[in-house]
């Protein structure tokens, strides 16, 4: 009973002691929190940034504070960004925008977190599957951070240097590729200094907050130094301007994609559909609402405002201008009149060119341009709908001054379309095709007037190509097979519809081989396509269920040749890509081997006027060498076309039941595969084809500057340019890809089997020069020849048995031409070479 009593006596002294005990706890916690820096405190020494989202910057360190209202929480919101300053080694140049993504920020406990959901896939909300909308889809939280200071349930206060001065919001620093093996030798970004990366502006407006930040990286010991843009590749800075953007609240109206009609996409898929194509993916597009509702045609009640930035040159704002302004015929067929305008910053304007909040076509002359023409926008994830873009353009894209770095190669051809959707060598194809024109006119001797065509008709195409980029339009590599052969040049005709069923193409500059019969050189107006595409993606009338009906009668008409789409997933611009020929960069004409073919004659026809033409008195002989080197270029660009006819595959959209619609696939012609080896055979394959007349070899000199040559000779390298030729042709005609699809298309109409077709590719390369001298072009290309048909053959090799069977047949017909060495001592040597190649071959099956 005592220990009882006893028990209960302290127990009750505990209960009554509880009651102090938690004031004193409590006085304690208010005690520190009167001792915790509040906001006032942390921005006292701060200039403030109000907006969207309010900022603070510490006027003695620099030290920054991003402030979080509690209706600001679980809201979501975008973020996009861009280089404003760049370096090309390190992958950023100014303009290059980065995909925007949705994010939210999140109040855990004492921290804050920016995490961005995945907006990829669809679940219907009336589908019980929708519960699990969350299962095995990742979020990412791409930043937890202490709040700093707070008013309870009204504001936090975060430190804005762990969200701006570091990599969380975006990777900047490209990730190493682990399958490069030259990785080692390339330049490389160091490590980021986060005490030299500083904010360089900050700006903040109602409905957007930019953050301008210079990200410097060190690399104390770089092994590579960099081009021409980098001063120190131990110190090398890009600066990204982020943009924080209100999630859009309006009346946008986000409509599906159609793989017959062209436009970049937000990729959603609907995991709660049973279709077999269970896509929602949302097309990219501005929101434009009608003044007038109920009229057919009406001005917007936003048009689509494009700023020329004062960088531009004043002789070409013109062209420009008029080439914007073209696209204004095609929103008409969508219902809208003056649905884009121009205008030109003053040079006294209170606003940045990089402020999103404007539309800017920009100029840039760098030292080591990745682009000729850059034409990208941000969307909305959630819908679709384009927030903003802007045009970047090279200056020295529009001069005499030829790159080359890019003699043989565009950066873009080694881009995926899947990495950088937007990015576009138009420009850099443009410039390829204008020094062209510019050697056939100046071989003419015409007047100015005729450059002038020249350059306006350019600048016109290529700013309708970069805005049809910023519309939502995806490239259309197959719209230059809009007229025949005999309508290209007929101005009556493509002045009226277009050179080209689309502005969207890369088409060859379009040159007459009879000079007396010159039309257009670049197409000037939206095409066709162009006008079909937007109808599809911008007509009213397709918004909300009552649209259905109308989506299916435009779509109907994608079977009109006029209105033919392929792109750059399609294209055949570098071997091993594409099966379609139609789909094809620089190539003109329904009849594309035909045009082909009057360009190597063009170009053969030039040779002997290049001299008097561009050995220039007093001046050295660079010039010249420039203009041999833009034929060579063109030769091969116009052999690339050629040769993709050789196992070519039509490719028709049509849906099924749909009227004028062919077979998915079609294997090309028997005789039109035929031709183009003949093709091949005449102009790119014969001991002749590269002849030059008289002594033009002897003045393809480079002017010297400083000690360029240091690293390599400045003779021509003839026969290195001709086998380049030989080799980007033999990659596409020896493909392992194209080989195998000889074989399997045997099975669906194709009648020109590989044994048959390796026959006629040996003897183009052997058979001319069978019974006399072989000269050093042709001894390349039959070693050359020889040796990937040795690797065909190869037991470890990537081909399949039939190319195996049909290259071991070729490589002994080869061995019994060339058994019997005959010639001058060069040509009896290289077929002694030969003959042991292939024995050695044979030894190692």
């Amino acid at each position: 009973m005592r220990r009882t009593f006893r028990s209960q006596t302290h127990s009750l002294a505990l209960l009554l002691l509880i009651p102090l005990l938690l004031g004193s706890l409590g006085a304690r916690e208010e005690a520190d929190e009167e001792k915790k820096a509040t906001i006032a405190d942390k921005t006292k020494n701060a200039r403030k940034y109000a907006g969207l989202f309010t900022l603070y910057q510490d006027k003695d360190d620099g030290s920054t504070y991003l402030l979080i209202k509690e209706g600001q929480l679980d809201q979501e919101y975008v973020h996009f960004a861009h280089t404003t300053e760049g370096v090309r080694d390190a992958g950023h140049f100014r303009g290059r925008y980065r995909q925007a993504k949705v994010f939210t920020l999140r109040k855990y406990f004492n921290r804050i977190e920016l995490v961005a959901p995945n907006t990829s896939y669809y679940f219907d909300e009336e589908n019980p599957l929708s519960r699990a909308s969350q299962a095995n889809i990742s979020h990412a939280v791409l930043l937890s951070t202490e709040i700093v200071a707070e008013r309870k349930g009204q504001e936090y206060l975060i430190s804005a240097d762990a969200l701006f001065r570091t990599e969380n919001l975006l990777q900047l620093k490209p990730s190493p590729d682990p399958d490069d093996k030259d990785a080692a030798k390339k330049f490389k970004l160091g490590e980021l200094n986060k005490d030299k990366t500083k904010y360089v502006s900050i700006r903040s407006y109602p409905q957007n907050t930019d953050v301008i930040v210079e990200y410097v990286y060190d690399n104390p010991a770089p092994v590579n130094q960099g081009r021409g843009g980098i001063t120190d590749a131990r110190a090398v800075s890009i600066t990204v301007q982020h943009s924080l953007i209100a999630m859009p609240r309006n009346s946008y109206q986000p409509r599906m994609d159609d793989p017959r009609v062209g436009f970049f996409t937000s990729r959603v898929t609907d995991l709660t559909s049973t279709s077999a194509t269970p896509y929602r993916d949302l097309i990219h597009r501005w929101q434009l609402v009608k003044k007038d509702p109920g009229a057919d045609l009406s001005e917007p009640t936003e048009p689509i405002v494009w700023w020329l930035e004062n960088t531009t040159p004043y002789e070409l704002r013109d062209a420009i201008t008029r080439g914007v302004l073209a696209w204004n015929s095609a929103f008409e067929a969508a219902g809208f009149k003056d649905a884009i305008q121009v205008k030109v910053q003053p040079d006294d304007a209170t606003w940045d060119a990089g402020d999103i909040r404007y539309n800017v076509l920009r100029w840039t002359s760098s030292p080591e341009p990745s682009f000729g023409g850059y034409g990208p926008s941000f969307v909305n994830p959630r819908s679709g709908q384009i927030l903003g873009a802007d045009i970047m353009l090279e200056w020295v894209y529009f001069t005499n001054r030829f790159k080359y770095d890019r003699l043989y190669k565009t950066a873009v051809d080694n881009i995926s379309p899947q990495e950088e959707p937007q990015y576009c060598s138009a420009g850099n194809y443009l410039h390829l095709g204008n020094l062209f024109g510019s050697a056939v006119l100046s071989v003419d001797g015409v007047v100015d007037g005729a450059k002038q065509q020249l350059v306006e008709e350019g600048l016109m195409y290529l700013a309708l190509h970069e805005v049809g980029h910023t519309l939502g339009l995806m490239h259309n590599m197959k719209s230059s097979q809009l007229h025949g052969l005999d309508q290209v040049h007929d101005t009556s005709v493509t002045r009226v519809v277009g050179l080209t069923g689309s502005v969207m193409d890369y088409p060859a500059i379009n040159l007459a081989l009879d000079r007396t019969k010159q039309g257009q050189y670049y197409t000037t107006r939206p095409g066709p396509y162009d006008r079909w595409a937007i109808e599809f993606g911008y007509s009213p009338a397709l918004d909300g269920p009552a649209g259905a009906a109308q989506r299916r009668a435009i779509l109907s008409r994608s079977t009109d040749p006029r209105l033919a789409f392929g792109n750059d997933a399609d294209d055949m611009r570098s071997p091993e890509r594409g099966i379609d020929p139609r789909v094809m960069i620089n190539d003109m004409s329904s009849d594309a081997i035909g045009y082909s073919i009057e360009r190597f004659q063009l170009i053969r026809n030039l040779y002997p006027e290049l001299k008097s033409k561009f050995a220039v008195e007093g001046a050295s002989y660079h010039a010249l060498a420039d203009a041999f080197n833009v034929l060579s270029v063109q030769y091969k660009l116009s052999a690339a076309v050629v040769s993709r006819y050789i196992g070519g595959v039509y490719v028709d959209r049509a849906f099924v039941g749909q009227d004028g619609g062919g077979m998915p696939l079609t294997p090309v012609d028997y005789d039109e595969q035929k031709r183009a080896l003949g093709a091949l055979a005449e102009y790119v394959f014969a001991p002749d084809a590269f002849d030059a007349p008289g002594q033009l070899h002897n003045y393809l000199q480079l002017q010297r500057r400083s000690f360029d040559f240091w690293e390599q000779t400045e003779d021509p390298k003839l026969t290195d340019r001709v086998l380049d030729i030989h080799k980007n042709t033999l990659d596409h005609l020896l493909g392992a890809q194209l080989l195998k699809r000889m074989s399997d298309t045997q099975l669906y109409g194709n009648e020109y089997g590989l044994a048959e077709y390796l026959a006629d590719l040996s003897a183009a390369i052997f058979k001319a020069d069978a019974r006399g001298d072989v000269n050093p072009y042709r001894q390349n290309l039959q070693v050359e020849y020889v040796n990937r048909l040795m690797g065909v053959i190869a037991p470890e090799g990537a081909y399949h048995h039939m190319a195996k069977s049909a290259a071991y047949s070729s490589l002994e017909r080869i061995r019994q031409q060339v058994a019997k060495a005959k010639g001058d001592p060069e040509t009896r040597a290289h077929r002694r070479y030969l003959n042991q190649r292939i024995h050695n071959a044979f030894e190692a099956l």
